[in-house]
């Protein structure tokens, strides 16, 4: 359908922005993963921004959604005028600082900050026009490098500056000749600024050695133009056509690992590239905090490693650093703040922090199963069947990073990845390739839920012929649908209709079936809905937040109910759901 395009940068303009560099960004993200090489060859830069952006959206719909609902809670649209364009620009903003990912992802989420801070202090307008949008790409740009510890040009700043000094420029440029209202045309400033971002990137490897040497653009540099080809379409309703990439040698991150003895180099400047013995760990955490003590935090982590960027402000803030003692960083966040959403990613950088059980090598397996679960409960029930585990605690999913690591741990020439969530597909399939790279044979297995992955498990077979296993896993899983239990936690609209927070949420496959007060109640609809199609299996898994009483009761209503059909009871733990529901 053909993108209506917007005259202003307004509320709709925003929401429209995101989406569209959300679609964009899952078509180039494997792309851009491919020539990610700095400051980390680690092949998750597009992921990464894809996630940042993806939080940014999630926020931007949640204003629209409490927007378009009756304040009186009637269930009635309403016909207010929406959101606000500070309101919008303002949950862009802050969608992408709490789910920014990585080192382009949390310099997106301030470059996002930055233009919101333009844009929400030019007052409660409607709209802007092609000045306050131009002001906000300068904004943008100077604060992204303002939360750098150590700048370095041939990135995305420079991109970004880049972008932003061509939207001056031809804004000056359209004053000296007289062409009137250029300078307040949304879309010509779009324009100017992608076309601005598009020289400076091709240019990012005769900035940045290690880019040349891999015969690569900058990563995040490339994601940044295509998030501004994205706000381009959102006012001519065109797409543009984004630069291919440079030509590589073979994949660039495969390069830069091979160039530097096999690891990935790390950089805290331009002075220091090519030394290939960076940080061992990536921290990424939230941090409340007040702007002094966020102000020792960075003078202390900066100490303790490179690559900082500190985003952020109000009391809530992004930190990202690469440092050899994790503990000390996590430490120095506990004494400025309160930080949360902690992620610590190795990046394998040789053996100099392992112990000396852990250097001696082993014989690799012939195959494992690595699979993401949402709770201790199932954690320990994959284990047991042999798999290895990355635990996704509550709105906390693993990076791509983490996986790529649960990957190494299980130390097999093949295996098999189960996400166990859809949200989780990108980061999945970019950690699948950047263990490819490192010469294991991954197969993805595209499991939505926790239960689809153990009816894969179950029929896995290690001494069969690998692509064998991988179809009776995928048919298995395929064969397996899955619903889950839940509390909505806002009010907002649904595919089962207007719920309220605390409503009981019953999922199917995905989708919103049934709204209700009562967990039993709302489980029993759910489970005769998915038997109603058949079924030999129902697998349930319980949660800490779920009714003691409501496996009995549901187990009793397949036996009473449904002759020959079968019930098997787990203990998921702490998982975000109630309960998850499964049927084969």
């Amino acid at each position: 359908m053909a993108q209506v395009p917007q005259r202003f940068f307004d509320a709709l303009a925003v929401r429209t922005w995101c989406g569209l560099s959300l679609r964009a960004l899952g078509r180039a993200r494997e792309e851009i993963d491919a020539i990610n090489v700095y400051p980390v060859a680690d092949g998750d830069t597009g992921t990464n921004l894809y996630l940042t952006v993806e939080s940014a959206v999630a926020a931007v719909e949640a204003v629209f959604a409490a927007h378009a609902v009756d304040a009186a809670g009637d269930g009635e649209p309403d016909d207010g005028d929406g959101p606000s364009l500070a309101d919008a620009v303002g949950a862009m903003a802050h969608g992408a600082l709490i789910g920014a990912r990585g080192n382009s992802g949390t310099i997106l989420a301030q470059l996002l900050r930055g233009m919101a801070q333009v844009l929400a202090a030019r007052g409660e307008p409607a709209h802007t026009d092609g000045a306050g949008l131009r002001l906000a790409l300068r904004r943008a740009a100077d604060s992204a490098r303002q939360a750098v510890a150590h700048p370095v040009e041939g990135t995305v700043l420079t991109v970004a500056s880049a972008a932003a000094d061509a939207a001056e420029e031809a804004a000056a440029e359209a004053t000296a000749d007289g062409a009137e209202g250029t300078e307040g045309d949304c879309a010509a400033v779009a324009r100017a600024a992608y076309e601005g971002a598009r020289e400076a990137l091709a240019a990012t490897p005769d900035r940045l050695p290690v880019l040349e040497r891999a015969g690569v653009v900058d990563a995040g540099g490339q994601g940044l133009v295509t998030v501004l080809a994205a706000l381009v379409e959102t006012f001519t309703g065109r797409a543009e056509t984004l630069p291919g990439r440079a030509p590589a040698p073979g994949n660039a991150v495969r390069h830069a690992r091979a160039e530097h003895g096999g690891e990935a180099p790390a950089q805290k400047c331009a002075a220091e590239e090519g030394d290939g013995s960076g940080p061992a760990f990536e921290v990424i955490y939230l941090l409340e905090a007040e702007d002094a003590a966020v102000a020792r935090l960075r003078q202390r982590l900066d100490a303790l490693g490179d690559s900082l960027v500190v985003v952020g402000g109000d009391g809530l803030w992004n930190v990202h650093v690469h440092v050899d003692d994790a503990g000390a960083a996590v430490e120095a966040g506990v004494e400025a703040g309160r930080p949360y959403r902690i992620r610590i990613t190795h990046f394998g950088h040789g053996d100099a922090h392992t112990s000396a059980a852990e250097r001696m090598p082993r014989e690799r397996a012939q195959r494992a199963v690595v699979a993401v679960v949402p709770g201790e409960g199932l954690a320990g029930l994959y284990t047991e069947a042999g798999a290895t585990t990355v635990l996704a605690r509550p709105g906390e999913p693993p990076a791509s990073g983490e996986l790529v690591q649960a990957v190494r741990r299980a130390h097999a020439r093949e295996v098999v990845l189960l996400p166990n969530d859809a949200e989780l597909r990108h980061t999945a399939a970019a950690a699948a390739e950047q263990a490819r790279t490192e010469g294991v044979r991954v197969a993805l297995i595209p499991t939505r839920s926790a239960v689809q992955g153990i009816a894969a498990l179950a029929v896995h077979e290690p001494d069969r012929r690998f692509d064998e296993d991988v179809v009776a896993m995928t048919s298995a899983a395929g064969a397996t649908r899955h619903a889950e239990v839940t509390v909505a936690e806002r009010q907002s609209w649904t595919t089962a209709g207007i719920c309220q927070a605390g409503d009981v949420l019953g999922l199917v496959d995905g989708d919103v079936a049934v709204i209700g007060t009562d967990v039993t109640e709302v489980a029993t609809t759910v489970l005769d809905r998915m038997l109603a199609a058949g079924g030999e299996l129902v697998t349930l898994v319980l949660g800490d937040g779920a009714p003691r009483a409501v496996a009995a009761h549901l187990e009793a209503r397949v036996r009473d109910a449904y002759l020959a059909v079968d019930t098997v009871v787990y203990q998921g733990g702490r998982q975000g759901a109630l309960l998850l529901i499964g049927v084969e």
